[in-house]
């Protein structure tokens, strides 16, 4: 249906400044906004690209009581991104000590080249060559 529109995606994560360290400065997101529930003991930050009224954003969930790291489980796959030049992206990356189990290259069986990293919670994000 044409009045459908993908708003977010939610990502639960042990610490807020890390991760928002990590999609903003490193990944070149914008914090879109933040908001604390006292009552609720959360904070919501909203990352993206673009405004939440024209394109899909990323929902930080940050628990003020969770100690230990969370289970990914093995259902959830990755958060894909374009990029225009992946191996420098990568080798920037990789300077400031980010994971990159999979290097940048050609997927298997095709030409797209492509890299994984993983963010501090080791949600996998999967960079896309887009020149």
């Amino acid at each position: 249906m044409s009045e459908f529109r993908l708003l977010h995606t939610m990502l639960r994560v042990l610490d807020l400044e890390k991760s928002l360290d990590f999609y903003t400065r490193l990944l070149g997101m914008k914090l879109l906004r933040r908001n604390d529930y006292e009552g609720g003991r959360f904070t919501l930050a909203f990352v993206g690209y673009g405004e939440e009224s024209d394109t899909a954003v990323l929902e930080l969930t940050h628990n003020w009581d969770q100690k230990e790291p969370y289970e990914i489980g093995t259902a959830y796959g990755h958060i894909a991104l374009g990029v225009p030049d992946i191996y420098g992206t990568c080798e920037k990356l990789a300077a400031e000590g980010v994971k990159i189990p999979r290097p940048p290259g050609p997927m298997k069986h095709g030409t797209t080249v492509i890299a994984f990293i993983e963010d501090p919670d080791g949600y996998k994000v999967e960079l896309i060559e887009r020149k």
